[in-house]
């Protein structure tokens, strides 16, 4: 399940936890966690902060979502 998680990143664009747990036929909490354990492994890393950088960014839309209140973590192979 980690290969085709990482094949939905790798297809490009940007895709939500519960997109994604619905794609791999799993939960939220497992793709979050497969997430994780993908990062500790070197094989993606999460985005620490955009640095004012926004007017230029592809993902400028996303990360600004309201219905994202607390914020969202962006990840990168």
């Amino acid at each position: 399940m980690l290969e085709k998680l990482l094949a939905e990143i790798r297809s490009g664009g940007t895709q939500e936890i519960r997109t994604l747990a619905g794609k791999l036929g799993t939960t939220p909490a497992m793709v979050a966690a497969m997430l994780e354990h993908l990062e500790r492994s070197g094989l993606l890393k999460a985005y620490q902060g955009c640095s004012g950088a926004c007017p230029g960014c592809s993902l400028k839309e996303a990360c600004q979502r309201s219905d994202f209140p607390h914020g969202m973590r962006i990840w990168q192979d």
